[in-house]
């Protein structure tokens, strides 16, 4: 076990600071899988016009690279950094362990990376002077390079979730070729090619100088990229059964929150495959910009619904049974709850003068450390609302044994009298922050938490379950 490493907590005041990095996620994922997909669909249309045969299918790889480059490239390019910037600020030991347990296939996707922005701007820069041979070279270069980059990345994000046998030997093969590995990948494939179809369903209507005849050629060769969406509930299945029980239970009605969000991706994407099928595939019908753009705006939603399920399924952790997702480890709570959590943290607390005493600090750091990645004080998931009926003893006894509050909780990792401070704090905020506040020390009070504590043990323990902290003891470094 290394000691707690703490560094410096943005304050991002009502906003969550998983909702930020989510919100940037989702963007970016949005903005990757049309990229990706394009690729393919791309060189699909320029096997087409090779020698000619269809000069409307080369005239409009080359307006739809345009706008390939100006929205995905510009674009992914400002939301990749800012989603980089924000999770390292956010939660730096989750990327510092994904960086250096992976290193290497985040160097392998970078230089695929690489490939996939030089082969295209090089089409974007030289594709109209080309001649067939060389247009297709370049877009293959770019579609390959393209999905590699999203083969490398699956392997690390779904690890997060399955990390399986690498908990053990901490085997980096083990780790990225994980339980749901496969079934990610092909969704997220499918994915790709259906956000490249409806995106360019929208493209060419608003391609000048075409006749609807040529349009409506144009969308029957993308409307082909939404084919692969028939299987999407199998692998989506495939995807759920390999979660981790628990996960899997809130995934389908143990939280609310994510059930509502799995309906509204599994809602989206039934109707825009329902649509590809019945309308454009079998009756061949026209689709105009208005409804291909509400069809994009879905596929987006939907992307957002998979994106919110996949994040929240991880809970509590941020890599599963490894590190939980305030960045405390499984075999590190024990130790804290002897020494406490904020006796080495050397950041001071913005405003502290203004608070009454140091138990009322402590409580503030407590919460900065253990509460504040994914809760707010006032803003999003507020806890000042969540404990707002909660008498004293409640919140002493619902933080004391967090875990069994709610089952996506990390268990508390802090001695009895950081517990106090916490309900302290708390509710001096709820009471709007007096200028007086007696500190709380009773030994009764300390020797219940205490007993509280005891009672609940340092790991996660689901009724009629194994402590998941003892079957991953000594895993996590």
């Amino acid at each position: 076990m290394n000691p707690l490493i703490f560094y410096p907590v943005p304050d991002l005041g009502p906003v969550m600071k998983g909702l930020a990095i989510g919100g940037l996620a989702i963007f970016h994922v949005f903005l990757a899988q049309f990229a990706i997909g394009s690729g393919m669909l791309l060189c699909d249309l320029q096997r087409r016009s090779a020698g000619g045969r269809n000069p409307l299918a080369r005239r409009f790889s080359d307006g739809y690279f345009k706008v390939l480059v100006l929205v995905s490239f510009v674009l992914g390019a400002v939301t990749g950094v800012a989603m980089w910037f924000t999770s390292i600020q956010v939660s730096p030991r989750t990327i510092g362990t994904m960086v250096s347990e992976f290193h290497w296939m985040w160097a392998i996707e970078w230089t695929f990376f690489s490939l996939e922005v030089v082969s295209g701007y090089m089409f974007y820069r030289y594709g109209p002077r080309l001649d067939d041979r060389a247009r297709m070279t370049l877009l293959v270069f770019y579609s390959i390079a393209s999905w590699f980059s999203l083969f490398w990345i699956n392997g690390i994000l779904s690890w997060q979730l399955t990390p399986g046998g690498w908990l053990t030997g901490h085997n980096v093969w083990t780790g990225f070729f994980n339980a749901s590995f496969w079934p990610s990948l092909l969704f997220r494939t499918i994915t790709c090619t259906a956000t490249a179809a409806l995106a360019a369903c929208v493209l060419v209507n608003v391609f000048p100088s075409v006749s609807r005849e040529e349009r409506t050629e144009i969308i029957q060769i993308a409307a082909r990229f939404l084919a692969p969406m028939v299987l999407m509930p199998f692998l989506g299945a495939w995807y759920i059964a390999v979660m981790p029980a628990d996960s899997r239970g809130w995934v389908l009605g143990g939280s609310i929150a994510m059930l509502l969000f799995l309906t509204l991706a599994v809602g989206c994407s039934t109707f825009i495959g329902g649509y590809a099928v019945l309308a454009l595939l079998r009756q061949k019908l026209y689709i105009n910009g208005a409804t291909a753009t509400l069809l994009l705006a879905l596929a987006f939603l939907a992307t957002a619904g998979g994106e919110f399920v996949r994040e929240g399924a991880r809970k509590p952790f941020t890599i599963r049974e490894y590190l939980y997702s305030n960045s405390i480890a499984p075999d590190e709570v024990a130790h804290l709850r002897e020494v406490g959590c904020t006796s080495l943290d050397p950041y001071p607390v913005p405003g502290a003068e203004t608070f009454p005493n140091l138990q009322l600090i402590t409580g503030a750091k407590v919460y900065r450390i253990q509460c504040s990645v994914c809760h707010t004080l006032d803003g999003a998931n507020p806890l000042s609302e969540l404990a707002q009926m909660w008498s004293l003893d409640q919140k002493r006894l619902n933080f004391a044994q967090l875990q069994r509050t709610k089952p996506f909780m990390p268990p508390f990792a802090g001695t009895p009298a950081e517990v106090e401070a916490l309900v302290q704090f708390l509710t001096w905020h709820q009471a709007h922050r007096p200028a007086e506040w007696p500190e709380s020390s009773d030994p009764e009070v300390l020797q219940q938490i205490a007993d509280w504590l005891r009672e609940a043990g340092p790991g996660r323990e689901p009724p009629g379950g194994p402590d998941l902290t003892v079957a991953v003891k000594g895993a996590s470094r």
